[in-house]
């Protein structure tokens, strides 16, 4: 620990007081499959300059830092909203519905961290396996950020990107100072080592773009996808999110089916971004009645379904397909789950021509035992 305290400039004991107080946490699970990485731990708030989501790691070859992803700002009208946020040119490019990962490599081998800074071994196995590690070698000092999506994800499955976790990468960052590289360049360096890119479905300037975003997120939407984040091209400006009607209703609707695990907070915010955006693009009261009755189809329906498997199955829980190619790997991803607070359970593996099936359920405990208590007949408090 004294060579990570050295790094941060630290105390030792002060280094002991972040631990306590859960500021900074242990990273990662000691195993032959992270055989590059001796010690790591993750900043769970921001620290400093450092971000939430920081990674600090001891390995084969010293201490390594990579930095927290920073928070995306959001936008909830796009004029003059683009116009006042950016000077020049920007790029309109597609908010893949998945989970954030920075893909680095470590002595030998490639290392995947999600957001919130743990080594995740399912997701590394898979970056292991598709991404082509000889863009670390020419470039030891950058990350791939990427979005991994997929059915078989996790922690956000999405058909719409296919049965597979793939991974799509939307900024190359410095994992020391996390200086992104421009748009250009990343677009270039994808290319060149066949990395699959998050779509870029505009470049314009940003006194006109909120036409073009607006098309965007009004064909998107048709689509089931997210939205968008529109990025300065020479990556000098913060960038900013915008998303589509139908990812909001789609949030809501898993929110209000697990209202126990989401705080108002994460509902309010999403009816919010509905206002603004029927506004802003001045829908007809029958386009307005189509969104409201989205809304609530998206609130009560869930909640109704909810209800009803507490009542006849006795619990919730969300059921996703996982798939492993090695049976040690997912010893130790069923590990990681716990250590991260979440209540699951495992089918056993079936083992096909690829690898391993395994059925993961996520127990939502907090929302099963809050409508247990009122179908008893308590109170809400």
């Amino acid at each position: 620990m004294k060579e990570i305290a050295d790094t941060l400039g630290v105390s030792l004991p002060a280094l002991r007081r972040l631990t306590e107080r859960d500021v900074l946490r242990y990273a990662f699970i000691k195993h032959p499959f992270f055989s590059d990485v001796l010690d790591a731990y993750k900043f769970d708030k921001k620290f400093g300059e450092f971000e939430e989501g920081t990674l600090i790691a001891k390995t084969v070859e010293g201490i390594e830092i990579v930095r927290g992803f920073p928070k995306i700002k959001r936008a909830l009208t796009l004029y003059p909203t683009i116009k006042k946020h950016f000077s020049g040119d920007v790029a309109v490019e597609e908010k893949m519905n998945g989970y954030n990962v920075r893909v680095v490599k470590f002595g030998r081998n490639i290392y995947a961290i999600t957001r919130g800074g743990f080594i995740c071994p399912y997701t590394t196995e898979k970056a292991r396996m598709l991404l082509n590690d000889s863009f670390f070698n020419d470039h030891p000092n950058l990350m791939l950020c990427c979005e991994a999506v997929g059915e078989e994800s996790p922690f956000v499955p999405n058909s719409i990107y296919g049965e597979k976790l793939d991974f799509y990468v939307f900024d190359i960052r410095d994992k020391k100072t996390n200086e992104p590289i421009k748009i250009e360049d990343k677009i270039k360096i994808c290319e060149e080592y066949g990395f699959k890119i998050a779509p870029i479905h505009a470049i314009v300037s940003s006194n006109k773009a909120h036409d073009v975003v607006r098309d965007v997120i009004e064909r998107l939407g048709k689509e089931g996808r997210e939205g968008v984040v529109i990025k300065d091209v020479n990556m000098k400006e913060p960038p900013i999110k915008y998303t589509t009607s139908q990812a909001n209703t789609s949030d809501l609707s898993y929110g209000f089916r697990c209202f126990g695990e989401y705080g108002k907070d994460f509902m309010f915010s999403r009816i919010i971004r509905e206002g603004f955006q029927s506004w802003e693009f001045n829908e007809s009261e029958k386009e307005r009645e189509e969104r409201a009755l989205r809304i609530g189809k998206a609130i009560l329906y869930s909640m109704v379904e909810s209800i009803k498997d507490v009542k006849e199955r006795g619990k919730i829980y969300e059921k996703i397909r996982l798939r492993f190619y090695d049976l040690e790997v997912f010893k130790l991803f069923k590990e990681h789950v716990r250590r991260m607070g979440i209540t699951a359970k495992f089918s056993a593996p079936i083992e096909d021509r690829e690898g391993y099936i395994v059925h993961y359920y996520k127990y939502m405990k907090s929302t099963t035992d809050t409508i247990k208590h009122i179908l008893t007949g308590n109170l809400w408090s």
